[in-house]
């Protein structure tokens, strides 16, 4: 297997500690009996502890080795893989190196674990080689990467050739990309703190609503989708800010616009306000990349004494570097002025022509300027709320009167924060959770 690996060129930047590395190291040392047989069977037992730990978090079945392989080549993210994510896999003389290294994997995807087991005395790699997964693909919240490997992994097991291999793993990054934005929708970042770098984790357990599952506020959503549509579309399009009273849908609405449009290559990036000092870090490590993102903020609001906001206008308009094509700003607020208020801030205003004006004030409003489509979500009235539960409670296969839902639903806000489209929400939960007639 070290022959082998020894091969790679493209994809053959390996961390040491990587299952792949390791198995050629073990290999090459059972072969040169360079270790004992305790100490390489300890060590391969480690290894497949590995494959097995991915294996659980995301739901391979079948062989577990070329779900492993698999999953290798479609999280690279080299000059090859993240060229052919953009352009597609283009005639060029890198062709040559990918296709031998994919002839490379191929020698590895039906790599023959006979001798090194017999060697050492195990029947490890046998097993994971033909594996029945405990868990179903279903119930884990890497459902969409599962589904992925599991399928190009047959793809790539039954290729007939370098060629065949080549198409499979270049189409692959085409239609999906390359790396964790090829796989999952949604991240969050943190700061490495080392060349001004952020990390992304993906979101794996995102709520998996869709804009027909919102009841009501038709226009509101309507706006959203038309801005999303011409962004995904490569047209032009606007930073949103959806605004307005607690538990109307707001940030349910951007979870469904990501679900939606996530097939057409939308990705979302979830920063916190702690965080907009590493805003530009975040855009300059998507910028080229092959999607398009949304920064999302939810429940944006600045206190008086805050100063992050600073960070955020510069970024949305008005810094030196341009924002790139493929990144919108999406935030949702409670209020409509993003920044507190106080009556100091009249201090400065000057009266010309006619008109007040003062230096403090423009300067807190110019944040919420700066989005071009701003949309307001407000409380519903009795009878849209009633309208909201009744859809929510029939979706829900609940077969109660709509008067008896009424009756229960107005109790219900009374005791709960009022008429909002979260309350319907939990008034419905509670009726599934207590029993309520189905």
């Amino acid at each position: 297997m070290d022959h082998i690996i020894a091969r790679l060129l493209i994809y053959g930047s390996l961390p040491e500690d990587c299952i792949l590395a390791q198995m050629g190291d073990i290999c090459k040392n059972a072969r040169e009996h360079t270790q004992s047989r305790d100490e390489l069977a300890a060590r391969s037992f480690r290894q497949v502890k590995r494959i097995l730990e991915i294996s659980t978090d995301y739901a391979f079945d079948r062989n577990l080795w070329q779900n492993y392989l698999t999953f290798q080549l479609i999280t690279d993210e080299n000059p090859f893989s993240l060229t052919s994510e953009k352009t597609g896999a283009k005639d060029g003389s890198v062709n040559y190196f990918a296709k031998n290294d994919f002839r490379a994997f191929m020698e590895l995807f039906h790599y023959d674990f006979t001798w090194l087991e017999e060697a050492l005395g195990i029947d490890c790699f046998s097993r994971i080689t033909n594996y029945r997964a405990i868990q179903k693909p279903e119930l884990m919240y890497n459902k969409n990467v599962s589904e992925k490997v599991n399928a190009l992994s047959i793809v790539l097991d039954g290729a007939k050739d370098e060629e065949a291999f080549f198409d499979a793993v270049t189409g692959f990054y085409r239609d999906f990309g390359v790396g964790m934005f090829g796989l999952n929708k949604a991240f969050r970042i943190s700061s490495s703190g080392q060349n001004g770098r952020v990390t992304f984790h993906a979101i794996n357990n995102m709520e998996r609503v869709m804009l027909d599952d919102l009841i009501g506020y038709e226009i509101q959503k309507k706006k959203l989708v038309d801005n999303t549509r011409a962004f995904v579309e490569g047209r032009k399009a606007n930073n949103c800010l959806l605004f307005g009273d607690s538990g109307t849908g707001k940030s349910t609405c951007i979870k469904a616009i990501v679900n939606e449009f996530y097939p057409m290559g939308l990705r979302m990036i979830e920063i916190y306000k702690h965080q907009f000092q590493d805003l530009s870090n975040v855009i300059a490590q998507i910028k080229n990349r092959n999607y398009k993102f949304i920064i999302y903020m939810d429940d944006l609001s600045f206190e008086e004494f805050e100063i992050e906001y600073k960070f955020l206008k510069a970024v949305i308009e008005g810094g030196v570097e341009t924002k790139p094509e493929n990144v919108l700003i999406y935030a949702t607020s409670n209020r409509r002025h993003l920044i507190k208020e106080v009556w100091s801030d009249r201090d400065d205003v000057q009266i010309k022509a006619g008109i007040h004006k003062s230096d403090t004030m423009e300067e807190k409003l110019s944040l919420v300027h700066r989005f071009g489509v701003t949309i307001s979500f407000t409380k519903p009235s009795q009878q849209e709320y009633f309208r909201i539960v009744i859809g929510l409670a029939r979706r829900a296969g609940l077969t109660m009167s709509d008067e008896e839902l009424k009756a229960g639903a107005n109790k219900w806000e009374l005791s709960h924060g009022g008429i909002s489209g979260r309350t319907a929400q939990q008034y419905v939960t509670y009726l599934l959770g207590a029993g309520a007639e189905e």
